[in-house]
């Protein structure tokens, strides 16, 4: 990246039903962080016949929101890259727009096929969840169209997109926003044509794992997930639903005859009241004709694709070099914007993990486990940014309350709790925040942190000195052998480690010791 080169990167995703903005600020590594997002519901492809115009009133509303996008990337000076989809690549009178958006707007807005439509969601979807290694199913559900997608690594292996989309339809089959038995008949039969030659195709492929994005499958699961708990803030990206839960949804759904009704049900945006029976009803025949039993969501989708496929063409960087380990590489992220000393946090990280795998015997975890030691060490000293007293504390709250792709709420508080506890109190149950874990997370916290502290503790100079560790049990002791640089004083670093082995000694049941050549 050099000096001529934008900092800041903004994408539009110019939709039929939504509009929607994201700013980032633009990582040498060429990752990023998100400065701002913002949203509005435009309805491009509505008071037209199949789409076939963009009537004047969409166009203004389409324009007004434009404006609006461009003055937030202003602020940011962030250079605006506009996708637009099926509402614009299907109008007649597509040019209107597009002209308009370039003069009054200053956007000039890129009309994709729907190939590169599924292609880009792709993208933004492989940086919300640990999906690169998986042969995925993806299915996106916007306004005017759904993208049917099979990804491996960075390859798209399969793509169609269907003229099917939760506006297009309600127009077709719900126009005066109630339904009966006989037009929501007719619609389910209408999808489940509309869906049968791509059936065939992707029935060729053996794929590991089914992925939903966009606004009507986002709405599904939190309409599933407030059900259930009632918890209609938080994230719900890496949340999964079951083909039982979205069939009971679905029928709750369209037993809301009217729009009033609709709009009471429990997780449902209301904006979204109008069109979400002809959304779901895509989902359900999808289900049905493709006999998917669970779908996982995304949150990110084209406007995420967007801006990850701008930062590879704008700064020419390998951006796929970090693409196979999503989860992590935003751990990392994490830790950057923070300004974490990251040479102690990774040789913290890389002792910790030594550890973990040579008193494997002693906790029995598995790779998911380990991941969760892996991102609590480096992101232990993320506090620091707030203050250096209580830094344990901060450290949990930022990393409770960040944005990390890829990482369910739950992940990110059994993590944020381990990385609490790498000093001072040990783990309570008069803690709120751990009280609130089951009690196989609060094990899982309790000998992590464990592992934690002792890694802490034996880079107490943040210097580095240990190379490495040999653990050897003796009864119920362990004798934990440091090696290290022959030149370097180790004191501070076994000063260090016997401060913070209390919790080991505890959790374990194994009292130890350290020694050096």
């Amino acid at each position: 990246m050099n000096s001529q080169q934008p900092q800041t990167l903004a994408a539009i995703d110019v939709g039929t039903n939504s509009f929607h903005l994201i700013v980032a600020k633009v990582m040498s590594t060429g990752q990023y962080r998100i400065l701002d997002r913002e949203k509005d519901i435009v309805r491009l492809g509505s008071g037209s016949t199949d789409m076939k115009y963009l009537t004047p009133s969409a166009m203004n509303r389409g324009i007004r929101a434009l404006k609006r996008m461009k003055m937030i990337a202003d602020i940011f000076n962030a250079p605006v890259r506009a996708v637009g989809t099926s509402a614009i690549r299907e109008a007649l009178n597509k040019n209107e727009f597009i002209r308009r958006a370039k003069s009054e707007a200053k956007i000039k807005i890129e009309v994709v096929a729907g190939t590169e439509e599924a292609r880009l969601i792709y993208l933004g979807i492989l940086q919300a969840l640990p999906m690169f290694k998986k042969k995925a199913l993806c299915i996106d559900i916007g306004g005017g169209s759904t993208e049917y997608i099979i990804g491996l690594k960075q390859n798209v292996l399969f793509s169609n997109s269907l003229k099917l989309g939760a506006v297009r339809l309600t127009q077709r089959f719900f126009p005066g926003g109630s339904f009966s038995s006989r037009n929501l008949k007719e619609c389910r039969k209408y999808v489940k044509g509309t869906l049968s030659p791509i059936v065939r195709d992707i029935d060729k492929y053996q794929y590991h794992a089914v992925v939903g994005s966009s606004g009507t499958i986002n709405s599904l699961a939190r309409i599933i997930r407030s059900a259930k708990d009632h918890d209609e803030g938080s994230s719900i990206n890496n949340y999964s639903f079951t083909k039982d839960e979205l069939f009971a949804t679905v029928d709750r759904i369209v037993s809301a005859r009217t729009l009033s009704e609709r709009k009471n049900i429990d997780g449902l945006d209301v904006s979204r009241a109008d069109i979400i029976a002809a959304g779901a009803i895509i989902l359900e025949q999808t289900f049905l004709e493709l006999s998917i039993e669970e779908m996982v969501v995304s949150e990110s989708a084209l406007r995420e694709g967007i801006l990850f496929d701008s930062i590879g063409k704008v700064f020419s960087l390998k951006t796929s070099n970090y693409l196979h380990d999503i989860r992590m590489n935003n751990i990392i992220r994490l830790a950057e914007t923070f300004d974490v000393e990251y040479g102690h946090a990774k040789h913290v990280s890389k002792l910790a993990l030594e550890i973990f795998e040579k008193t494997n015997y002693l906790h029995h975890f598995t790779d998911r486990e380990k991941e969760y030691l892996e991102a609590a060490a480096l992101l232990h000293e993320t506090g620091l940014f707030i203050s250096h007293a209580q830094h344990h504390r901060h450290s949990y709250y930022l990393i409770r309350n960040a944005e990390l792709p890829g990482f369910t709420e739950n992940e990110k508080e059994i993590i944020a709790n381990i990385a609490r506890y790498h000093r001072k109190s040990h783990p309570k149950l008069k803690h709120e925040q751990f009280q609130m874990l089951s009690s196989e997370e609060q094990n899982v916290v309790i000998k992590l942190a464990a592992i934690l502290r002792i890694a802490d503790g034996l880079d107490r100079t943040h210097s580095a000195v240990i190379r490495g560790i040999e653990c050897r049990k003796y009864g119920d002791h362990l004798r934990f052998h440091l090696l290290h640089r022959k030149s370097k004083n180790i004191e501070m670093e076994i000063w260090g480690a016997e401060r913070k082995k209390e919790l080991f000694e505890q959790a374990f049941h194994k009292k130890i010791n350290f020694d050096q050549d």
